[in-house]
C-alpha cells in the first residue's frame, strides 16, 4: 500500500478508490466511506473532490457512487485491486494480540478467487473476538471490501474437520493460502485435506 499511496497521492485515496472499484453498484454516504476506509472526515472530503473531478465517482442524492463512464476503470482495477499490497507478515501482525492463533488461512479476495465462500479463516485458543474483528476491519479498509470470515477455537475446528463439515471442507478443498499453521494442527489438517 505504501508504494501505491506514494504514486497515487495518498494511502487514503487508494483506500477510497478500492472501495468504489470493488463495490461499483453501491451508493455510500460519507459516514460509511469513513467507517469502511478508515480515513478521517476531513481527508475524505478532499479525496472525494479529487475523485469526482476526474469522474471516478459521482454525487447522487443519497451519497456517492462509482461513475461507470470512467474510462480508466479496467486499468485502475488492474493496478489497485490485483496488486498484492499486503504481505503475510503484515496480516499476521494484525492478529498477534488476538489470542493463541494456530491456523490462519486466506482464500477468496486474497487469492483472486471470486467463487470462495470465505475470505479468511482463523483458528486458535483464548481468541479475543474484539481484537480479531478490529484486525478484520483494518484488512477491509486496505482491501476495499467487506470480508467473509470464520473464527473457530481449536477443538471446534478439529471436530468440524473430522466431521467433514461443509464450511471447513469448502475452505480446505479449494484454492487457499496457509499463512500460519501450528505444528499440532499440521498433521490434522494434512491428514484430512
Amino acid at each position: 500500500m505504501e508504494i501505491l499511496g506514494k504514486i497515487l497521492g495518498s494511502a487514503a485515496r487508494v483506500k477510497v478508490m478500492r472501495l468504489f472499484l470493488l463495490n461499483k453498484g453501491k451508493v455510500f454516504k460519507n459516514k460509511d466511506i469513513v467507517k469502511r476506509s478508515r480515513v478521517t472526515s476531513t481527508v475524505l472530503r478532499n479525496e472525494l473532490k479529487i475523485l469526482a473531478s476526474v469522474h471516478l465517482i459521482k454525487k447522487l442524492n443519497n451519497g456517492w457512487s462509482f461513475d461507470p463512464s470512467f474510462r480508466y476503470a479496467t486499468e485502475l482495477e488492474g493496478l489497485l485491486i490485483n496488486a498484492d499490497t499486503l504481505s503475510n507478515q503484515t496480516i499476521l501482525n494484525l492478529f498477534k494480540n488476538s489470542g493463541k492463533v494456530k491456523l490462519l488461512v486466506l482464500s477468496g479476495v486474497f487469492i483472486k478467487n471470486k467463487d470462495s465462500r470465505v475470505d479468511f479463516l482463523i483458528v486458535g485458543d483464548r481468541m479475543k473476538r474484539g481484537k480479531i474483528e478490529e484486525g478484520i476491519h483494518k484488512l477491509e479498509a486496505e482491501i476495499g471490501r467487506e470480508l467473509v470470515y470464520a473464527i473457530f477455537d481449536t477443538k471446534e475446528f478439529i471436530y468440524r474437520l473430522n466431521m467433514y463439515d461443509k464450511l471447513v471442507r469448502d475452505i480446505l478443498d479449494y484454492p487457499h493460502l496457509v499463512v500460519l499453521q501450528a505444528k499440532e494442527l499440521s498433521t490434522q489438517v494434512l491428514r484430512k485435506a
